[in-house]
């Protein structure tokens, strides 16, 4: 068994998809170096190098999943938001290495709390919550005049297109006949049918609300492990844009509530109620929602998962060839707009409806 474990789409450390990066293979990149942390993020292979003294970080990724082209989109966002006085990190090189690119970055600024924590663990305190909020808040000001297009088909990108359409059954027959591994995977689900079923009316009572949400690119991954903390609690650091693209601010926002207060890995699914609360209050402390904004963010919440999980799905049934994890993230797809329709996704939608 490999000495370096990474996160699972559950509770338990498995053997990585990706082998880890070793000393030789960094410094064939970013020239002598050596390894002082491997990351246990499943998706690629990154980690913290020393070079000269100087930490960095290095992240691997099969061109199936990243080429130059694609993580050129990425970073001309963090060249922008860097620009705008944002914490995020410095792009520094790109390379491609036959099957692999590489992204070199700054190693950031700040302490690394959730190094170890699954996606969809909570924030330590609520505390953390309302500073992420208001962090997240400042990240879309910075981004207000970066009007890039949206991304290419790729996966593993948070993208909003099919339900953010008028018409989503044939905005998801675009997007799926843009992905021909994903049209693949689909074959053993029933799709269609479960589109229809469970999050089709979801997007009816969304869809009043979505003229009024201005276009925005945004980060699409925001959790406590992607952030980076100074001594006092507050965000140092935003890290990791490999989800961005553009969305709105809706969107991002509901994806922080998403991935950081509700437990999906514990099967009872506890909902951090405070830190839902303390992570609205924070936003809206930096930036206040608009009204057009306030009504679509409980609509959208129980929506904001789904063009990722088909994105995962795309991604473990083309790249990584995992029937298991295809399975999961069809699950995810389908069972977290479910989870919406019972007494404790009823709960959260009115909690932050009352905040907003």
């Amino acid at each position: 068994m490999s000495a370096h474990l990474a996160h699972g789409l559950g509770t338990e450390w498995v053997e990585p998809d990706w082998a880890p990066l070793t000393d030789a293979e960094v410094t064939g990149v970013v020239g002598p170096a050596r390894v002082v942390w491997r990351s246990p993020r499943p998706l690629s292979a990154a980690a913290v190098v020393e070079r000269d003294g100087r930490r960095l970080f290095v992240k691997r990724h099969h061109t199936r999943v990243r080429t130059l082209r694609g993580l050129a989109e990425e970073h001309a966002f963090l060249r922008r938001l860097r620009e705008r006085g944002a914490p995020v990190v410095e792009v520094l090189d790109l390379v491609e290495r036959g099957e692999w690119t590489y992204e070199v970055h700054t190693a950031g600024t700040g302490t690394d709390l959730y190094r170890d924590a699954q996606s969809w663990s909570p924030f330590r305190s609520a505390a953390h919550a309302r500073a992420a909020g208001e962090a997240l808040a400042r990240l879309h000001l910075a981004a207000r005049d970066f009007d890039a297009p949206p991304r290419r088909a790729q996966p593993l990108v948070a993208s909003f297109t099919v339900f953010a359409s008028d018409d989503p059954p044939a905005a998801l027959d675009r997007y799926v006949a843009a992905r021909p591994d994903l049209a693949s995977a689909l074959g053993d689900f029933p799709w269609r049918e479960d589109t229809r079923r469970v999050l089709l009316p979801l997007h009816e009572r969304l869809a009043p609300h979505l003229p009024g949400l201005d276009p925005l690119w945004t980060h699409n991954d925001w959790h406590a492990s992607n952030l980076l903390w100074d001594e006092d609690g507050e965000v140092a650091t935003v890290l990791d844009f490999g989800m961005s693209d553009r969305t709105t601010a809706v969107h991002d926002l509901a994806t922080a509530l998403e991935r950081n207060t509700v437990q999906w890995l514990d099967p009872a699914r506890p909902v951090q109620e405070k830190h839902a609360v303390e992570l609205l209050h924070g936003y809206q402390s930096a930036r206040p929602l608009t009204a057009a904004e306030s009504a679509a963010l409980p609509a959208l919440l129980p929506l904001v998962h789904a063009e990722f999980a088909l994105s995962e799905l795309d991604y473990f049934h083309g790249v990584t060839r995992s029937p298991a994890n295809a399975r999961l993230a069809y699950e995810y797809y389908v069972g977290h707009a479910e989870w919406f329709s019972g007494e404790a996704g009823h709960r959260l939608l009115e909690l932050v409806a009352a905040q907003v």
